[in-house]
């Protein structure tokens, strides 16, 4: 059997594929995707909403891969193949957005997004109706999946599964196999692997022999399993867990009855008409339904978290779902409240991912085999998620992590997208002030341009909003791994004017993320985890803007943070933080 995999390892970020549609639904190319002209147009468009990396690419694969990306997952109409018993009017004008690709772009949650991809995913079968050349029976690869780590969770006693395990075992299975042999030979791997001194050579080994095995480069058990996660996550049913997944406990009772539904599709029509309207699924069912709903309540009274169901009907699918996400997103607040507690202790992982950011690399692997990651095109939201997890780590926030963000995040926390442009990146309130943070990647002399007048905009609004509701002053950081002297000096003159012309003082200082880095570290390290260190830091800072103009106020700038640093290291042993001595100018 070839190994099988969910999505398209092209867009291995599949809430990348609702930027894509995003893009496509307000340009004349809906529809016209296909030819060398519209390859090469679909690619421009993508790249200029900073949604792929414009390199070179002779043959435009780009946006053909896209486009088949989003045709496979039913958010666009497929083209339908004369063999497929159906015809193309049966199902629809081919790459035009799909009832299920409106509801993605129309989603403005997470979790609205996630059963997107859930009814895609749900609704997709290996093989297709354009596949059927393949020697393995029709069946739903995520199904399948599920099914495997609920039988894990009975065996082993926890539904994890492992990258290794998914790679070399179960992307190669279909449902001619039961869960019960497939996880045997999980746990006969897992237990040899544990029983390996050297972890990483014993996965490159069984990689090599596998590839021999299947006739299957290497790279592809990795890269096949790589972006099987990242979709089985894309559907809230799954999380992070190691360098693997779990099932979302939560979900469990949803998951259960989701694989119970083994019915196949009756016809290519069928097929091809679930996968663009969206499968259907338990919750569409009103006893189902309720039975998700029920487990819901357990858990929130097993938390201790009161829900009053008094007067709430219960008469239809709908009115259970409202209730259900009212639920849901109590016990999402609340898991964010316990994750945005733990990050004091997991300050050196905030520091190594500010090292990717600053080196522009997108992989590291710590001494304990432990890994982290920058998707390529997700260090803008990363840049963000990490300044969030910072300042959640040195604490004292008076407004909750949830409200101190505006990008969105998944059920592994990490990002989903960058904040939206109509405010900050960040807005971090303390009992007696406010910092305002704004992040940016853009280096060179179009920073100014890009960012100058937002950030102003934004932390003005703000220091309106709190001179109204509390007097508390508000500090702008603005951050980037270099600062353009341009830039600087648009903060530094820090000039605001309402619309009726009333002037007003912004403090706004620009930071580079090699002197945030060593000054964060530098807290942990001495055990000085204190705010009002950062805000004597910014006063500082703010106090040499008159005297000096952007060059000389940035070394300035420089020079204040290093001060600080090093008045917290007295008494300390020397540690990692001052990278070079010429990136903190």
């Amino acid at each position: 059997m070839k190994p099988w995999h969910l999505g398209n390892t092209t867009v291995r970020s599949p809430f990348r594929l609702r930027d894509g549609l995003v893009a496509l639904s307000a340009s004349p190319l809906q529809g016209h995707l296909r030819g060398k002209d519209q390859e090469q147009a679909f690619r421009h468009l993508l790249g200029e909403r900073g949604i792929v990396g414009l390199g070179h690419d002779e043959t435009y694969s780009v946006g053909r891969k896209w486009r088949s990306a989003l045709n496979k997952l039913g958010f666009l109409y497929p083209e339908v193949s004369s063999a497929s018993g159906t015809s193309q009017g049966e199902v629809g004008p081919v790459d035009m957005i799909t009832p299920n690709g409106w509801r993605l772009i129309q989603a403005d949650t997470v979790p609205a997004m996630q059963e997107c991809f859930l009814r895609a995913l749900a609704a997709y079968y290996i093989p297709s109706p354009q596949e059927r050349k393949c020697d393995f029976p029709v069946f739903s690869p995520l199904r399948h999946t599920l099914a495997i780590m609920v039988e894990l969770e009975k065996q082993a006693g926890e539904s994890r599964l492992n990258f290794i395990e998914m790679a070399l075992i179960v992307q190669f299975t279909s449902s001619e196999e039961i869960p019960a042999d497939i996880v045997k030979k999980v746990l006969i791997l897992r237990e040899r692997r544990g029983a390996a001194s050297d972890k990483r050579k014993f996965d490159r080994e069984e990689r090599q022999e596998a590839a021999l095995r299947y006739k299957y480069e290497v790279g592809t058990f990795n890269d096949y399993a790589d972006t099987n996660l990242r979709y089985l996550k894309a559907t809230g049913l799954v999380q992070s867990k190691g360098r693997g997944v779990s099932l979302v406990t939560e979900k469990r009772v949803f998951i259960e009855k989701l694989i119970q539904d083994n019915r196949l599709p009756d016809s290519d029509h069928q097929y091809f008409t679930t996968l663009c309207e969206g499968a259907w699924l338990p919750t569409d069912d009103r006893d189902a339904a309720q039975a998700v709903l029920d487990d819901l309540l357990n858990q929130l009274h097993r938390c201790g978290i009161p829900f009053d169901m008094a007067g709430r009907p219960t008469d239809t699918p709908a009115d259970i779902a409202i209730i259900r996400h009212q639920g849901e997103k109590i016990l999402s607040e609340l898991n964010e409240e316990d994750y945005a507690a733990r990050q004091a202790t997991e300050w050196e992982e905030i520091v190594a991912y500010m090292d990717l950011i600053i080196t522009k690399k997108n992989k590291r692997i710590f001494s304990d085999g432990r890994e982290i990651e920058i998707p390529k095109a997700e260090a803008p939201a990363y840049f963000e998620w990490i300044l969030w997890r910072a300042f959640l780590a040195i604490n004292g926030l008076a407004n909750k992590p949830y409200e101190a963000r505006r990008f969105k995040i998944d059920q592994d926390f990490l990002p989903v997208g960058t904040a939206p442009g109509n405010g900050p990146d960040m807005i971090f309130e303390f009992e007696t002030f406010v910092i305002v943070v704004e992040v940016t990647l853009t280096d060179n002399s179009r920073q100014e341009a890009a960012e100058g007048e937002p950030v102003r905009r934004h932390v003005a609004d703000l220091v309106s909003y709190y001179a109204r509701q509390s007097g508390k002053p508000v500090y702008g950081l603005f951050i980037a791994n270099r600062i353009d002297s341009n830039t600087a000096e648009t903060f530094r003159i820090g000039v605001w004017f309402t619309r009726t012309d009333d002037r007003m003082r912004l403090d706004i200082i620009p930071m580079t993320l090699v002197q945030f880095r060593a000054f964060f570290e530098a807290l942990f390290v001495t055990g000085h985890v204190k705010v009002d260190l950062l805000r004597g830091v910014l006063d500082d800072c703010g106090d040499l803007r008159c005297k000096y103009e952007a060059p000389v106020w940035k070394t300035a700038i420089a020079n204040a943070i290093q001060k600080k640093i090093h008045g917290l290291k007295s008494g300390n042993k020397k540690f990692s933080s001052l990278i070079r001595s010429e990136e903190w100018g």
